[in-house]
């Protein structure tokens, strides 16, 4: 039933399915909402595909769902959430032109960080399908965890972020996850800094990875 109620509101949401890409991505959501492949299933509320457009030139990616994504099945909805959305707001970006996801779809027991097996089975399964067809211009990894998800690297934040860095084809920009820059506001004040430095390269006219670092 609740199945059903998500899939009659995302009918009514603007991110309507008609090519083939968007009706397969839409195949995936569903799929994500019902998958089973890995013991977080057994205490979610609900999956959290992720939520935007198709294609998108801008694909954000989190660690995990949190309480509140887990309740209403929606990703950032929490605190983590607003705080991206003045984030965005603040350099002019909005939600309706950029995907968002996390590296795994369902909460972790007692919002842990994400184990191994868990991430491999998402991002074989769900998110490297989802980037593929979401094809994004740039792909904001928002934390360590989806660092490591998407470039496979063990990254020293302090020492990555604000950088652009390329990857089999991937574009990824690197800065701290929402809820980190919202309780330490050093974190908070860097964050700031990326999201400035994002929006002029997207404003730029000259070649976006012209200066990007190759792993």
């Amino acid at each position: 039933m609740l199945i059903e109620s998500r899939r009659l509101l995302l009918l009514k949401s603007p991110f309507m399915r008609t090519t083939p890409a968007q009706k397969e991505l839409a195949m995936i959501e569903d799929a994500i909402r019902q998958c089973v492949k890995c013991p977080l299933h057994k205490s979610r509320l609900n999956a959290v595909p992720g939520r935007g457009p198709c294609p998108a030139r801008i694909m954000l990616v989190g660690e995990a769902p949190g309480k509140q994504e887990d309740l209403q099945g929606l990703p950032f909805v929490g605190p983590s959430g607003k705080f991206l959305d003045s984030l965005l707001k603040s350099v002019k970006l909005s939600r309706k032109d950029i995907y968002i996801t996390s590296s795994v779809k369902c909460r972790p027991p007692k919002n842990r960080t994400p184990r191994p097996d868990e991430l491999r089975i998402c991002k074989t399964n769900w998110l490297d399908r989802q980037i593929s067809l979401i094809a994004p211009k740039i792909i904001v990894l928002l934390g360590k965890t989806a660092v490591k998800q998407v470039l496979s690297l063990d990254a020293n934040l302090n020492r990555l972020h604000g950088q652009l860095i390329s990857k089999d084809h991937l574009h990824c920009f690197i800065t701290f996850h929402p809820a980190a820059a919202m309780r330490f506001p050093q974190i908070g004040a860097k964050t700031q800094k990326d999201f400035r430095k994002l929006k002029q390269l997207l404003n730029t006219q000259t070649d976006l990875f012209s200066n990007c670092i190759a792993t």
